[in-house]
């Protein structure tokens, strides 16, 4: 059993292979939080603690005793209103404008599989894989019910939550703060690890000690966004990738969010993660009923790397969906940067035949292709073909280009509308902009009101058109700009604070549609590169573009970022031009190449214009690509230096489940006269056994590669890289 229950001491355990979860119902109903870690047996009640803590203010059930408050005591899902000062997971506005709630007890529910969440991505997994707990709350007086929702998958050691709120009174209620998941810790010393960024350099890790007061991260920009990421850990002091506890964090959400991390004044450290509550009021009328998105928790005793793995493998199997979800996806070639928005169909048919000589499966018309879009300034919203443009269908390129043996997809930004469009001109109110205001503009355009299903269905038929025309095989489907000038005219009651999360369920709606009509449709999501790389996204689509930064130096650190929540199978990854198009620099087709294939392995240029050398090189990367698929997609990813501290070298490594294989990556990140030698220990083999490596000849135990290292061979010019590919030794 993943969950249990005992009776007389009123405690829940939540166990997986590895940790313990538990919680307790106390004598008055509240529900405390009392572990969670390594695996324990037994009640860990003895580590709440008693004591009068001055102006900690204590519950009227408790009468005269001064010892006992809800500002000192570890807490399952706080609320404001109950006499804890500490950031709360919900607050509610009652109907008498009031701000209180008293969550307690009701009762609870064990069941066998894992729950859903009506229109919202989560976890999914069947009923001998996952148990799920239902804890009943309920306020005494409002009558506000909390649902406490938990999914236990032992194999993965991952714990997930979400929580669903009914308004069950007389009167309406308002949502004001809403929070998923809280971790109150009543000891210990931590570290908080997040990933931050800009637009074209996204998921920089930051680790900092975790302080008296709160430190915030988040997004108000409508999208999970480049600037901070629904991810965090929690590391105690010293942990590093080998070793130590640390907990993460995973909002399974692409919109607004909020991870708070607080030290109190007792030296607890309380961290939660959910809805960002700032731009979010959300009106609940008597029997209505709001589900929070779910936040995946995990933890690890044995460092940064296990956790990883965790969130890896439960992501890859059990929240992507699809045909692609576990099968190779085609190497794909995608116009953008080889020709912008200049092209004929002639000139992608060129692109295309020269690409498909050269082993690629793909050709990828990007942003372009219809209306009247030649720049930024126009026709976003207009989803029909430019004939004109294409010279004929698009049916009649994609015979084409099928033709060549190759398949065919195409870019879109089905979100906005650019005002310049004849859907703009028909629609003008299907925009997000304030009455009497002038609209903020970003990349020129503005965003449609995915609040409103209408707008959702009209967008839709159009996209189903275009893919019902021809063989279409994959949508890169962007999202080009924040939200700004939040109104729309059909927000319940005027309600405008509900609007940025109904548009999040209408552009799950829209997804969720296409995903059923088009199951072998492959889907990357993108938003002007890595400005939406969430789980919520992974839902729908099982890969991202990760920045549309696309230098080989910069992606090693933006891949890097990456990995600590995410798969390499949902990484975006191309091989592009040099000098590159974001930063300038030069770097070799074979650096370009096994960066790229830290990931969903493309090409971003025209094939026509490399040369003749570099052409043998893209296709031995297919063909390598293809030969190590199973071992990159699906084995273990191992972080083996920090590109952020490391200057010399970045490596990395790909170990299959069985360990009987390995894939040692490592580029040259400076160069220096007279270098001296970096060794690389390598991780994940098995320490008795020996391996084969296929490019010197060499047998090697896994021992000694581990303890002593491999040194990386002196290598002439900048950006230069090696690989060392280790096979079992029978």
């Amino acid at each position: 059993m993943a969950v249990i229950f005992d009776n007389e001491k009123k405690i829940f355990t939540l166990q997986t292979d590895h940790t313990t979860y538990q919680a307790q119902v106390d004598p008055y109903g509240f529900l405390l939080h009392l572990y969670y870690g390594s695996r324990t047996k037994g009640s860990m009640e003895y580590l709440l603690t008693h004591y009068d803590r001055g102006f900690s203010g204590n519950p009227y059930d408790a009468g005269d005793d001064r010892s006992y408050s809800m500002d000192t005591l570890p807490q399952e899902y706080p609320c404001q209103g109950n006499g804890d000062f500490r950031s709360p997971c919900l607050v509610i506005k009652n109907g008498d404008q009031t701000y209180s709630c008293d969550l307690r007890y009701q009762g609870h529910e064990i069941k066998d599989g894992k729950y859903g969440i009506t229109g919202l991505p989560a976890v999914y997994a069947k009923k001998n894989e996952a148990q799920t707990l239902e804890i009943f709350l309920e306020d005494p007086v409002s009558k506000v019910k909390v649902i406490l929702i938990y999914g236990v998958l032992p194999e993965y050691d991952v714990i997930t939550r979400s929580v669903k709120v009914i308004n069950g009174g007389n009167a309406p209620i308002i949502l004001e703060k809403i929070q998923t998941a809280c971790l109150d810790f009543v000891s210990g010393d931590y570290d908080l690890i997040q990933f931050y960024g800009r637009h074209a350099m996204e998921r920089n890790m930051q680790r900092t000690p975790i302080v008296h007061g709160a430190q915030v991260i988040g997004s108000r920009r409508g999208t999970s966004s480049h600037q901070h990421n629904p991810f965090m850990i929690i590391a105690g002091k010293g942990t590093d990738e080998d070793h130590g506890s640390c907990y993460g964090m995973s909002f399974v959400y692409s919109g607004n969010f909020k991870g708070e991390a607080e030290r109190d004044q007792f030296n607890q450290t309380r961290v939660s993660m959910g809805l960002q509550d700032e731009l979010f009021e959300y009106a609940l009328l008597p029997g209505e009923v709001f589900d929070a998105p779910e936040v995946v928790l995990s933890y690890s005793r044995e460092g940064l790397s296990a956790l990883s793995h965790n969130y890896h493998r439960v992501y890859r199997r059990h929240l992507c969906r699809g045909k692609y979800k576990m099968t190779p996806r085609p190497v794909l070639l995608n116009n953008w940067e080889a020709t912008y928005f200049d092209f004929t169909g002639d000139k992608i048919y060129e692109i295309a035949k020269q690409a498909s000589e050269l082993g690629v499966e793909m050709l990828v018309l990007d942003d372009g292709w219809f209306g009247k879009r030649d720049s930024d300034f126009s026709g976003l919203g207009d989803w029909f073909v430019n004939e004109a443009k294409l010279g004929g269908t698009l049916n009649s390129l994609v015979t084409r280009i099928n033709g060549l043996g190759m398949k065919f997809g195409i870019w879109v930004e089905p979100e906005m509308v650019s005002e310049d469009s004849q859907l703009y001109r028909a629609h003008p109110d299907w925009a997000f902009i304030i009455p009497g205001r002038k609209p903020v503009r970003s990349r020129s355009q503005l965003v449609l009101d995915f609040s409103r299903p209408q707008v959702v269905d009209y967008v839709f038929d159009q996209i189903s058109r275009v893919l019902d025309s021809a063989n279409i095989e994959y949508v890169k489907w962007d999202m080009n700009r924040s939200i700004t000038d939040v109104y729309s005219a059909l927000a319940r009651n005027n309600g405008q604070g509900e609007v940025l999360h109904r548009y999040i369920l209408g552009l799950y709606d829209f997804l969720e549609r296409l995903c059923k009509r088009y199951p072998d449709l492959l889907i990357e999501g993108c938003s002007g590169g890595g400005g939406r790389f969430d789980a919520g996204m992974l839902y729908y689509t099982p890969q991202i573009w990760c920045s549309d930064n696309t230098d080989a130096i910069d992606r090693i650190r933006i891949q890097y970022g990456t990995s600590f929540g995410y798969p390499v199978s949902a990484v975006g990854s191309h091989v592009s031009a040099v000098p590159n198009h974001q930063t300038g620099r030069t770097t070799p087709m074979k650096t370009r190449g096994i960066v790229a294939m830290a990931g969903s392995f493309g090409y971003e240029l025209d094939l026509n214009k490399i040369t003749d050398e570099d052409k043998e090189c893209v296709k031995a990367q297919i063909q390598q690509y293809h030969n190590d698929w199973d071992l990159i997609h699906n084995g273990n990813y191992y972080r083996l230096t920090n590109p952020f501290e490391n200057s010399e070298t970045a490596a990395w490594e790909f170990v299959s489940d069985d360990r009987s294989e390995a894939l040692l990556n490592v580029v040259t990140l400076d160069s220096h006269g007279n270098n001296p030698v970096s060794y690389i220990r390598l991780k994940g083999l098995d320490e008795a056994g020996f391996y084969y490596c296929e490019s010197d000849g060499n047998i090697y135990c896994g021992m000694a590669l581990m303890e002593a290292g491999i040194p990386v061979p002196a290598m002439e010019g900048e950006y230069q890289s090696w690989q060392m590919h280790l096979k079992i030794w029978n």
